[in-house]
């Protein structure tokens, strides 16, 4: 009988079961610290007259009211990653842009009074017109957001690698289509959350914020401070990001200046209607697709038409949504030739940013809707074509200059046929299709993006204008590893988790490399960047977790190996590299060992004794900065992340002919994130990202009025999904093919599902209502009603 071997359970739940989590909003690190309320535009685009601040001044327990006179006389705009003159400040400065937009704040003795004297704020707009969504945005005589920059296009690049016009030119077919993808956002549990104290010259601030830190250097230039006055703590815990929470520095900024006005720390805590209204999601895009395709079905050249609506304003780290999966913008297919043209435009709405499976979820609704074209077109199973264009050889190079390291896409592909029992749903489907119902099947296959490299940031900015010794590149992760005088292993990360067992596999990892039980290792996750260890590319993002952090542990733990291996050869009189660690000891093959603890109290009390050359010192910084995450190319080329992961999913979904409601019968997904490091974790974050999925898949969205007020600003109007809608028959298996690049030979797996399942549902659902145009999400029986009413 084959046995499976036991991992242990997630060490974070126990504190939060038992209501013992330490959440921002549950902390009081400076004593006298008082409340913030944030007073907001009304308009979703106006010029602002005037701003009193004068009642709220005057109001009781009030001490400090700064508005737009503040921010300006005291902050520079936010750097952004191109030349656009579209200036971003954590407030309004001369007009508001999006309803929601932070004008003023109010700073008082608790959040009541801080909220009533917020209502005594008087601001006199005059209202502008209002552009909404993309298409507005590019058309001719669009009311400017900017009027400094003459257009709302913040970016505007094209690329073009391989012989595209004459792939074009020879195809027997050429395959195009349009598609739209919805502006969502993750709605986590915890909303955004800050406490600051700026005195003197100086930030320290309390952030539920995960990172990227690129963010650092940016609040820093804000603030006129060097990044060294800028200390920012992270808790051990934070209620859900999924990237959302990289959109919070702005507000960091901005409290610290309110805490220098007041003369106090500052708290600010997001309520739920803000949240929705200002905090981040993912943009929204318009997307044309074209393929060159041969008679037998195979895609030679792709073109690409991605037009990004970033909100408002270009904040920083957009337009990161277009390029963070440009080396895998063929995804799993050997396609010859891509010509790209990429554009973000700004329009009268909450500002966009990061969101789980940032900027994949775009990429392959348009990529996998134009493949089900594809396959119409020949007349082939959406399978087969899929088959016949698969990347089969590895490593494979795309023509962006994406490295994919490792795969087997074919047997992925065939493990989620398999599983998903393909003959029995046909048979329901013919069943279903003669009883007058509507059932269809939806297939997608994604490459999964893992261990991003910070240079793709730099595709924003044409060669010829990138400054010469300016580039960016890498995925560098930060460990800082040490043993204490009883063999106790601490383990501090430089990445901040939001849920996703950082801690218990960073202890299991560090226990397997020293041999020791994992009760010995304990892993610390509070992030403090005046002593943590991080680099600008530190964060919980993009899947970095598995192929990154885990890395520099691995490299931290085999110098803390070395150090107790020498001093226990001392002890044992027997050479170093004659031994080996296993079972919480130091081990020689005669038979003799030493117990670890022993061997760390060599290097603690009798440092003296160990052999020439060996360090007294059981403390270990180790680094892992994979040399294959380098700086673009001067042709725009670049292998945007550092592993490459894949995703097989298999969707069936039955229609009520009456109402048009959609249900999901089943799911197959096979998943290949490489070596798999700790197999609970891995299944949660699959069913995790599944969830993110079905929300933006089938009801999630922010929508406006063509006024551009929202109408979707509470949980009355926003639906997401709840565990009652994660019913359906799921079935998850994978396909292992270890990354070369990793000392694990792990990929990530946080983001796959969020990628694949909106597009593998759309394509079952186009599958079920044969001619009736598919090109949107989300889909419920509201919008099919729409649909097929159009046909």
């Amino acid at each position: 009988m084959l046995q499976r071997k036991w991992t242990p359970s997630r060490i974070e739940d126990l504190p939060l079961v038992t209501g013992r989590g330490r959440f921002l909003d549950d902390q009081d690190p400076l004593p006298g610290t008082l409340t913030a309320a944030v007073v907001r535009s009304t308009q979703p685009h106006a010029r602002i007259r005037s701003v009193d601040l004068s009642r709220a001044r005057a109001h009781p327990g009030v001490a400090a009211v700064i508005g737009p006179e503040e921010v300006l006389a005291a902050l520079a705009p936010f750097p952004l990653s191109t030349g656009a003159p579209m200036h971003y400040y954590p407030t309004a400065t001369d007009v508001v842009r999006f309803v929601g937009e932070p004008i003023a704040v109010v700073v008082a003795s608790d959040r009541y009074v801080a909220e009533d004297a917020a209502e005594l704020v008087e601001v006199d707009y005059e209202p502008l017109d209002v552009v909404v969504g993309a298409r507005a945005a590019l058309a001719e005589g669009a009311p400017l957001l900017h009027e400094a920059a003459g257009t709302n296009v913040a970016t505007d690049r094209t690329f073009s690698f391989g012989e595209v016009e004459r792939a074009f030119a020879e195809a027997a077919h050429v395959v195009e289509g349009e598609y739209d993808f919805p502006r969502y956002s993750s709605v986590p549990m915890e909303c955004y959350s800050v406490i600051a104290d700026h005195r003197g010259d100086s930030v320290e601030a309390w952030a539920n914020f995960h990172g990227p830190f690129t963010m650092v250097p940016v609040m820093a230039g804000a603030l006129g401070l060097p990044t060294s006055a800028v200390r920012l703590h992270v808790p051990a815990d934070i209620g859900g990001s999924f990237g959302i929470k990289a959109g919070i520095y702005p507000y960091v900024v901005l409290m610290a200046l309110a805490s220098q006005h007041s003369g106090t720390p500052v708290r600010w805590t997001e309520d739920r209607v803000e949240h929705l209204l200002a905090s981040s999601s993912g943009a929204d895009r318009v997307m044309r697709f074209a393929a060159a395709v041969t008679g037998d079905g195979q895609v030679t050249a792709l073109r690409t038409d991605l037009v990004d609506n970033v909100g408002a304003y270009l904040r920083p780290p957009e337009p990161s949504t277009l390029y963070r999966c440009f080396g895998n913008i063929t995804g799993p297919y050997a396609i010859g030739a891509v010509e790209i043209r990429a554009r973000a435009v700004v329009t009268n709405a909450m500002p966009t940013g990061l969101n789980r499976g940032f900027g994949g979820q775009q990429l392959y609704f348009g990529l996998e809707r134009l493949m089900d074209a594809v396959a119409t077109a020949t007349g082939l199973d959406p399978i087969e074509v899929r088959r016949r264009n698969l990347v089969d050889a590895f490593p494979y190079e795309t023509p962006t200059g994406g490295v994919y390291d490792s795969g087997d896409y074919a047997a992925a592909v065939a493990l989620a046929v398999q599983n998903a029992d393909l003959d029995e749903l046909r048979a329901r489907q013919a069943a279903a299709r003669a009883e007058g119902a509507y059932y269809g099947i939806g297939t997608a296959l994604v490459v999964d993006p893992s261990g991003t490299n910070i240079g793709y940031v730099g595709l924003a900015t044409p060669s010829e204008q990138r400054r010469p010794g300016r580039d960016k590149s890498g995925s560098t992760e930060h460990v800082r590893m040490s043993v204490d005088v009883q063999g106790v292993v601490t383990v501090l990360l430089g990445s901040v988790p939001q849920g996703q067992g950082h801690a218990t596999v960073a202890r299991q990892v560090a226990a397997d490399r020293l041999g020791l039980p994992v009760e010995q290792v304990r892993v610390v996750v509070d992030m403090d960047t005046s002593t943590t260890p991080w680099t600008v590319t530190s964060g919980s993002y993009s899947s970095r977790f598995a192929p990154l952090v885990t890395s520099a542990v691995v490299q931290a733990a085999d110098t803390i190996a070395a150090t107790i291996r020498a001093a226990a050869s001392v002890a044992l009189e027997v050479p170093a590299d004659e031994l080996s660690l296993a079972d919480g000891a130091v081990v020689h093959p005669s038979g003799a060992t030493l117990a670890f603890r022993h061997a760390a109290g060599i290097v603690h009390w009798d440092p003296t004794s160990l052999p020439a050359g060996v360090p007294a010192r059981l403390y270990a910084e180790a680094e892992f900065s994979p040399r294959e995450t380098r700086a673009a190319t001067a042709d725009d080329r670049i292998n945007s992340s550092l592993c490459y992961g894949f995703v097989a999913e298999i969707v069936a979904v039955r229609i009520d002919p009456a109402t048009l409601e959609i249900t999901i019968d089943r799911v197959s997904s096979v998943h290949d994130a490489g070596t798999v490091l700790n197999q609970q974790l891995l299944d949660g974050q699959v069913h995790g990202a599944l969830a993110h999925a079905l929300g933006g898949a089938m009801y999630e969205e922010f929508t406006h009025a063509p006024s551009g007020q929202p109408t979707s600003a509470t949980f009355l109007d926003y639906l997401c999904p709840t565990s009652a809608e994660t019913g359906f028959d799921l079935r998850t298996d994978h396909v292992v093919t270890p990354s070369p690049l990793t000392p694990l030979g792990a990929k990530g797996c946080g983001e796959g599902s969020s990628m694949s399942f909106p597009v593998a549902f759309a394509n079952a659902v186009a599958d079920a209502l044969p001619g009736v145009p598919i090109t949107q999400l989300p889909l419920h029986g509201e919008v099919l009603h729409q649909l097929m009413e159009e046909k």
